[in-house]
């Protein structure tokens, strides 16, 4: 894994883990939020928007289905952003 790809996720799992509300040693990269860590679909969306604005980048809310842990997220980030 590269230096940007780990800056990136280490990115997202802080966004993550301050809206959750949780500690980063709490979540792994397939912990489910909604089963593991009792987050809502506000939250979701509240993450949604912070990647957009963290990363400069537009997410639809259809990709909603597959954020449902830290590996989803990066997966719909790097599309989004066009990360190779």
């Amino acid at each position: 894994m590269s230096t940007v790809t780990a800056e990136r996720q280490e990115t997202i799992k802080e966004i993550v883990c301050e809206i959750l509300e949780i500690e980063p040693d709490d979540v792994t990269q397939e912990s489910l939020f909604k089963e593991d860590h009792d987050a809502d679909s506000l939250r979701a969306i509240e993450i949604l928007a912070s990647l957009e604005k963290a990363f400069n980048v537009v997410i639809n809310q259809s990709e909603l289905g597959r954020m449902v842990n830290l590996k989803g997220v990066y997966e719909v980030v790097a599309e989004s952003a066009d990360w190779k």
